[in-house]
């Protein structure tokens, strides 16, 4: 039994050596020393963290920023104006209105004017019938500016609803463009806000007195004309020239706005033993007054009348429009182009002469007198300075509106800055048209002065009496 223990202790002692030398292996496997080289396989996150740097293209899509550009406000100014949709304007006011607004399409179509911020600018128009009455005009363009919120203004067709809106505008300190109105009066009473887009009317008949030069500067010459606010303003600017270039006025006539009787105004001018006449006022009278001048066969050498021998109409007269003509602020036939702005070194702006005439003529179905050139550049006028100023703000506007010195195809733009004449227009000039037959027989309008741009020799004498 004594060995029975003994060999069971020598059992226990050998077992116990083995397991300790087994126990020793976990030292010396290097299981560890493989997971010590999993760190390089563990350093692909941490090229993988330089990925987020790589794909900080989000810093690309930092498109938040970028799209912010794009997505930059949008902001509508309305144009306030009236138009003559009854009464004696109609005809020359409507022309106006078509013209500002194919601008007006056209430029929102383009999508608007972008300033150096973003903004996108586009326009809405509000308007309302004046009734060609001045008393309507300044009731509306309160309304325009204290219940529509009109950031910029437009002035109504002629001279003295002009005048009427002028008070209106600068009350409130509002920029107001007139087109339509040519009477100087209203840009010398310390108005700072107005700026005037046609040949002042003091100025109006100076080139056809320069074409008459040529023509027989022995005329003598009957000023017969509306009594009228711009009509006045011509005839005042036209005496003293005439005298100066050695011309005998030998009737001096005006006569009421409302006038359609003219027999006992031609029965002064036959008496008078005038060759020529010069005057008229708008389209109502003017055509009146042109076609009962024909129908009493007065024999003048030369007529020229204001404004309605200029509008596509006057042909419905027959043979009474034949030989009158008319002092015109633009003509298709003698536009004013971007190589006549590279020549006076002044900077050109908007479309061809043609290009407004064709886009004119494919929305209205008639070919645009100088009334609907007016009311175009007009919205161009606007446009440009908007641009130059970078801005909305109607002050900047002003000040661009005043460094203005342009060129469009309605032709030179630039105002007068000094207090005593301050939106007088400086830099636009008058052309002479006049109505004759072509081949055909058809009555069509020529421009006979300035001779360097006329595309038809005067009609003189006239053969319409």
């Amino acid at each position: 039994m004594k060995r029975n223990l003994t060999l069971i202790l020598v059992l226990l002692i050998t077992a116990s050596l083995v397991l300790a030398s087994c126990a020793q292996q976990p030292v010396a496997t290097e299981a560890p020393q493989a997971q010590a080289t999993e760190p390089p396989q563990s350093e692909e996150p941490v090229a993988t963290e330089e990925e987020p740097m790589a794909t900080e293209e989000p810093m690309a899509t930092e498109e938040p920023v970028a799209t912010e550009a794009p997505a930059m406000e949008e902001v509508t100014l309305t144009i306030g104006f009236t138009s003559s949709q009854t009464g004696a304007q109609e005809v020359s006011s409507k022309r106006q209105v078509d013209g500002l607004n194919l601008w007006l399409n056209q430029l929102n179509d383009a999508g608007g004017i972008t300033l150096s911020d973003g903004t996108v600018v586009k326009f809405a128009a509000v308007t309302y019938d004046d009734e060609s009455t001045k008393e309507r005009v300044q009731e509306l363009y309160t309304r325009l500016i204290t219940e529509d919120d009109a950031d910029y203004l437009i002035s109504p067709y002629s001279s003295g609803l002009a005048a009427a809106a002028s008070i209106i505008a600068e009350l409130n300190g509002k920029v107001m463009i007139t087109a339509g109105a040519a009477e100087d009066d209203a840009y010398k009473t310390g108005n700072t806000g107005l700026f005037q887009l046609y040949t002042p009317g003091s100025l109006y008949l100076i080139s056809t007195v320069d074409l008459l030069k040529e023509l027989d500067p022995e005329a003598k010459v009957a000023v017969v004309h509306e009594s009228d606010k711009f009509s006045t303003s011509v005839v005042e600017g036209l005496k003293p020239y005439l005298e100066s270039q050695g011309f005998e006025i030998v009737l001096e006539e005006a006569y009421a706005s409302d006038t359609t009787d003219f027999g006992p105004v031609i029965n002064k001018i036959t008496a008078s033993g005038a060759t020529v006449l010069l005057g008229g006022g708008h389209y109502p009278d003017g055509s009146t007054f042109a076609r009962q001048l024909y129908e009493r066969n007065v024999g003048l050498d030369f007529i020229s009348l204001l404004v309605a021998p200029a509008d596509s109409k006057f042909p419905e007269l027959g043979d009474a429009a034949l030989g009158v003509a008319t002092s015109s602020q633009w003509e298709l036939s003698a536009t004013h182009t971007e190589e006549e702005a590279a020549n006076f070194g002044v900077e050109w702006f908007g479309p061809s002469g043609e290009e407004f005439a064709a886009a004119y003529e494919a929305a209205y179905g008639d070919p645009p007198t100088y009334h609907a050139a007016g009311g175009y550049a007009a919205g161009l006028v606007l446009q440009k300075a908007i641009i130059d100023a970078d801005s909305v703000d109607p002050e900047a506007v002003k000040a661009a509106l005043e460094a203005m010195d342009l060129f469009t195809f309605y032709g030179g733009i630039k105002f007068d800055t000094t207090p005593e004449a301050h939106g007088l227009q400086l830099a636009h000039e008058m052309v002479v048209a006049q109505w004759q037959k072509n081949d055909a027989g058809e009555l069509v309008r020529e421009v006979i002065w300035p001779a360097d741009v006329a595309t038809a020799d005067p009609l003189f004498p006239s053969s319409a009496p």
